[in-house]
């Protein structure tokens, strides 16, 4: 694994089949990530270990080459992310994408009602995936039916919570992290948090900090990589 700690590598051994941390930033899709060092390095394979919404930021890891043929492995790895929870608001999309649809008082959220809610959501649970998603329904995203106004029916998928801290408390405002299985959204969470507390909620500011045991903090920014070749 090329984190930003290494120093000894070269384009052949990415060409060969090598993994590199890298730190998505906010505004690039994660497709734009690969392509980018794609093109860049002249590589003829590049994928990455799962994707992070525009809007968010944080820890990707792509594989070159060979190594290409190893990223189920990195994908089914549990994931970390932090950010915040805006109490007292929906959106369609879950998170600060869409416009706001419903508005409801937090005056009467305490501290107790947000752990016990908090506490709900520990161990294995069912969770239905958001119509803002990249899923596929007959070849398409399921973005694109959601941005014509169009409601499918999705099924609900088994996730796993093994961590859920509370980070800080700043009415309307609700810091957290949490550790996630595989396909967990994030967006849904913060939407079934919010209904839980009977005011509504929607997430913004989300960062993965970790895939497995690797760490945002050891991954390169993307322009401090490329300039390793240069």
């Amino acid at each position: 694994m090329i984190t930003k700690n290494s120093t000894n590598f070269s384009v052949s051994d990415f060409q060969k089949g090598e993994n590199v941390l890298i730190n998505k930033p906010i505004g690039w899709t994660s497709f734009d990530v690969v392509n980018k060092i794609k093109r860049n390095l002249k590589l003829k394979k590049v994928g990455h270990s799962g994707t992070l919404d525009p809007a968010a930021i944080g820890l990707l890891i792509l594989a070159t080459g060979s190594k290409t043929k190893e990223l189920g492995n990195l994908q089914n790895l549990g994931k970390t992310y932090s950010g915040e929870f805006v109490l007292g608001k929906r959106t369609k999309s879950m998170d600060g994408e869409t416009e706001v649809y419903e508005e409801k008082s937090t005056e009467n959220i305490t501290n107790e009602m947000i752990f016990a809610v908090r506490d709900s959501f520990m161990g294995p649970t069912l969770q239905i995936p958001p119509m803002f998603s990249a899923i596929k329904h007959n070849g398409k995203a399921l973005y694109e039916y959601a941005r014509k106004g169009v409601e499918l029916e999705r099924e609900a998928r088994e996730i796993t919570v093994t961590e859920f801290e509370i980070l800080e408390i700043n009415l309307p405002i609700l810091k957290f992290q949490i550790s996630v299985s595989k396909g967990t959204y994030v967006r849904v969470i913060a939407d079934d948090f919010g209904q839980k507390l009977g005011c509504g909620a929607y997430l913004q500011n989300l960062k993965r900090d970790k895939i497995g045991e690797f760490s945002s903090e050891d991954a390169f920014e993307i322009d401090e990589f490329l300039a390793h070749f240069k």
